[in-house]
């Protein structure tokens, strides 16, 4: 069996993995280290959760150990789609570079520019950055990247998703020919594969799994959920998920739950706290110290659930998560694989269990595609039963007004639509149908008020009238403009002779 001692690493860097508890490579670390210090690209192809970043961050600590970096020209660069991820590498490489003067800097949006640029100034041999602000510190000619030996792109396939391709040539197109350049990814697209032709010269490609294949040491299923009425789908939903995490028991230790939308985020949160579960939401709207401090939280286990969009689906390493939860189906069939791939790291046995609505269906098939298996269907716990009334209150949107409308006996008022009256005996029904000798007489009907002038009211005589204007003058021609000659007795009625009638 291969160990980190036979992939001719540097002594100080084989110190670092040691203390670090680890002896052998997984198959990506065993196929990507021999090649990179090599001096060749390296195309890796593996399902996440394969210890990708130690494939790329040991040859690179080794190949940089000679040398010097100058201001502002890092000798090398790895780029990230997320924050998170970037942190995470930044972390993996004070790991196993603490034996070595190798100095690094992070690029992340959400810090301080001039915290960055202090740290490009001094000279940095590894750069890690996420592909926007890389660019925002080049544009303001903070940053040049001529100076690059060795170029890292992680997690390929998420920048694909997330609108980077067009930065990532953008970048590549800055950066030496000559440099060596290691490309990871957990799927091939078309458009990935295509960056990978253009970029990459005579690659050593390592493929240790199947693109789009999920660990054999995790447990799927998903339950086929219909809400009782369209309101209540919310509710009802939230429900189901706390029941499924119930169901787990003792076996649940810590649990990601993924959700598609921000806002269900923070409404799934929301929900859990309320109802006892310790929980916090994470996702790319928040502050990044806030987004840091829960990642953290839920490391050390304090925080024992993690509401996260996809913005946590992506190489975070956490190894201990028992369980991931899918509130929602993914609207990509590769989030799948990346979702699950949270648990069941490093050899742990995991499980997942996936929430399908009807208009969800047609992504599942899309998944089950994907993987080429069929995900088992598991029974709802709640059954039949409605969602618990304590949710009420946290219905996605507002229970509909009454509705108003004008009456017939007055102006304002509210006409509410009568329930629906119980079905009365026979004999009730034979009383009721009887003639009412005693009944009490209808309300007079409130007459509306006449318009006409009272009798003995005197018209205005026609010689008191206005002198005619332009417009009344107009009118002579047979277009009548205004009133014209046709006043409505209302106007020519004088209140104030009926006052006194």
């Amino acid at each position: 069996m291969t160990k980190f001692s036979d992939l001719n690493l540097d002594p100080k860097v084989l110190k670092a993995v040691a203390d670090a508890g680890y002896e052998t490579p997984t198959p990506i670390q065993a196929g990507a280290i021999p090649p990179a210090l090599q001096g060749r690209d390296v195309l890796g192809i593996a399902q996440t959760g394969t210890g990708k970043t130690a494939g790329f961050v040991l040859p690179m600590v080794t190949l940089l150990g000679r040398g010097r970096a100058r201001a502002r020209m890092p000798r090398s660069l790895v780029l990230c789609p997320t924050r998170e991820l970037a942190a995470q590498v930044a972390e993996n490489f004070d790991t196993y570079a603490k034996y070595t003067k190798l100095t690094k800097a992070l690029l992340i949006g959400g810090v301080s520019f001039k915290e960055q640029d202090a740290a490009i100034d001094r000279g940095v041999d590894v750069l890690i950055a996420t592909p926007g602000r890389l660019l925002d510190h080049f544009e303001r000619g903070k940053l040049l990247l001529t100076g690059v030996q060795i170029m890292v792109v992680d997690e390929a396939d998420r920048m694909l998703d997330m609108g980077f391709i067009p930065d990532i040539e953008r970048i590549f197109n800055l950066t030496p020919f000559t440099r060596q350049t290691l490309f990871f990814s957990a799927t091939m697209a078309p458009e990935i594969e295509r960056i990978t032709n253009m970029f990459l010269s005579n690659p050593e490609k390592i493929e240790v799994a199947r693109a789009a294949t999920t660990g054999e040491n995790i447990s799927q299923g998903v339950v086929m959920f219909r809400g009782s009425r369209r309101e209540n789908e919310g509710t009802e939903k939230r429900a189901l998920l706390r029941a499924l995490i119930d169901a787990e028991g003792d076996v649940c230790t810590n649990a990601i739950i993924f959700c598609n939308r921000k806002t269900d985020v923070d409404i799934v949160a929301k929900s859990l706290k309320k109802n006892g579960y310790n929980a916090e939401p994470i996702h790319g709207d928040l502050e990044q110290s806030q987004r840091m401090r829960t990642l953290d939280g839920f490391r050390d286990g304090t925080i024992k659930f993690l509401i996260a969009s996809d913005v946590a689906a992506r190489g975070l390493d956490i190894p201990a998560v028992s369980h991931v939860f899918n509130y929602d189906v993914p609207s990509h069939a590769e989030d799948y694989v990346h979702r699950i791939g949270r648990t069941g790291r490093a050899g742990r046995k995991g499980a997942t269990v996936m929430i399908c609505a009807p208009r969800d269906e047609k992504n599942l098939d899309a998944i089950e595609r994907l993987v080429q298996n069929t995900i088992p269907r598991l029974s709802n716990p709640l059954g039949d039963r409605a969602a618990p009334a304590n949710d009420a209150a946290e219905t996605d949107a507002p229970a509909p007004a009454a509705r108003s409308s004008r009456s017939r006996g007055g102006r304002g008022k509210t006409s509410r639509a009568p329930a629906p009256a119980a079905e009365a005996p026979a004999e009730v029904v034979a009383e009721s149908a009887a003639p009412q000798t005693e009944a009490a007489p209808p309300k007079p009907r409130r007459e509306p008020r006449r318009t006409e002038r009272a009798p003995d009211a005197k018209p205005e005589p026609k010689a008191e009238r206005k002198p005619e204007r332009g417009r009344d003058r107009a009118s002579r021609d047979g277009n009548v403009q205004g009133l014209g000659e046709d006043v409505p007795s209302f106007i020519a009625f004088s209140f104030d002779e009926r006052r006194k009638g």
